[in-house]
């Protein structure tokens, strides 16, 4: 599906994102999203323009396997580098647990729906990356959009702004749909380690420019990012 001029994404319902980007012709995978999803991927590339042979790198926001996804499916066939912040490269490889802690408040019905989705799609037995590059906050990644990492709400997670986009790629920074109870629009996303560690590390991208902000679960937020992190706080003091 595209989402703006360079951006589309793979993702049933904005459940779980998969974002395809380009520049010069060149793609970058951002998110790889449950491991069903690569199936989908050709012809998403097709429907840009691009074969498989234009993907040049697949960058992950963080290390949680609705992220990771075809990750490992992809680097290992079509030798594709998979990357990730430093501090989730242990668990992208699988070595350390989950640090989430819970669900955070839920609904059976839309929770339920994600669970048949996830499941549906492979995302119970997600491959864990057997090699994973690594990259630090602040730096500007040598891929196409040259996405500038910005950190994200958890040590090991990013958001990665694409100025040449007008894009912001914020990963579980926050979510605009939270898959366990059906909600819709900006607010903290579900399975977050630290709610109030996430919500404080939203004045890190409060000031970035950037015309559409894309989650990794719900649709584009269009609204403005001090917009959406304003709601949040609120959202949360009330």
């Amino acid at each position: 599906m595209r989402i703006a001029p360079g951006i589309h994404r793979i993702g049933d319902n904005s459940i779980i994102n998969s974002y395809l980007i380009e520049q010069s012709g060149e793609v970058t995978i951002i998110d790889a999203g449950v491991p069903g999803y690569y199936k989908r991927v050709a012809s998403e590339l097709a429907a840009m323009g691009r074969t498989m042979a234009d993907v040049r790198a697949l960058v992950l926001t963080h290390g949680h396997p609705d992220h990771i996804g075809f990750a490992e499916r992809l680097r290992r066939e079509r030798l594709v580098p998979v990357s990730v912040h430093q501090m989730d490269a242990a668990l992208a490889r699988g070595e350390v647990p989950n640090p989430s802690k819970g669900y955070g408040p839920m609904k059976i019905g839309p929770f339920l729906g994600f669970l048949w989705f996830t499941l549906a799609r492979g995302g119970l037995r997600t491959p864990k990356l057997h090699e994973v590059a690594t990259f630090r906050d602040g730096a500007t990644l040598d891929v196409p959009g040259s996405p500038r990492v910005i950190p994200g709400h958890t040590p090991g997670s990013a958001a990665l702004h694409v100025p040449s986009l007008n894009a912001l790629f914020v990963g579980d920074a926050f979510a605009t749909y939270a898959v366990t109870t059906g909600a819709r629009g900006p607010q903290v996303a579900p399975f977050t380690a630290d709610s109030t560690q996430a919500v404080a590390s939203l004045a890190r991208i409060e000031g970035v420019s950037a015309d559409v902000v894309l989650p990794g679960h719900g649709d584009p937020w269009t609204g403005g990012i001090q917009e959406a992190v304003e709601h949040i706080r609120q959202t949360v003091a009330s």
